[in-house]
């Protein structure tokens, strides 16, 4: 029993900055960061109900949250002419006129590359 208390009391004053919910700052160019960008943006176009696919115009925010595979971005988004289940998304060119629109959306992404799994955590999109 004696034993036990001294390694309550470490897990005790460990506990809270080992288990702290910070984010800290991850290069974009990260590859495991990057994978999670492309999973937010087609997550995004599988959630509206426009017809019309958005792709990345650029990246804000990029992080990760400590000790785990979580990250946190900002994404700004664009309506391109193309529909969302077209191949090249990404070499669409955007709307103009009455039908463009731009979003910025912040997203966590939770990323299991061991099995290949990520899951949308969180998101909240603004049109500007």
């Amino acid at each position: 029993m004696l034993l036990k208390v001294p390694l309550l009391l470490g897990l005790i004053a460990l506990g809270p900055p080992v288990c702290s919910a910070k984010f800290v700052d991850e290069s974009k160019n990260t590859p495991l960061f990057a994978i999670g960008v492309e999973f937010a943006v087609f997550q995004f176009n599988q959630a509206q109900e426009d017809e019309h696919a958005y792709k990345l115009l650029w990246v804000g925010r990029s992080q990760r949250k400590l000790f785990s595979w979580n990250y946190l971005m900002d994404l700004n988004m664009g309506r391109t002419v193309c529909k969302k289940h077209d191949e090249d998304i990404d070499n669409c060119p955007l709307q103009e006129g009455p039908g463009m629109k731009e979003v910025n959306c912040t997203f966590i992404v939770d990323a299991r590359p061991w099995i290949s799994q990520f899951t949308l955590l969180d998101s909240t999109c603004l049109q500007t």
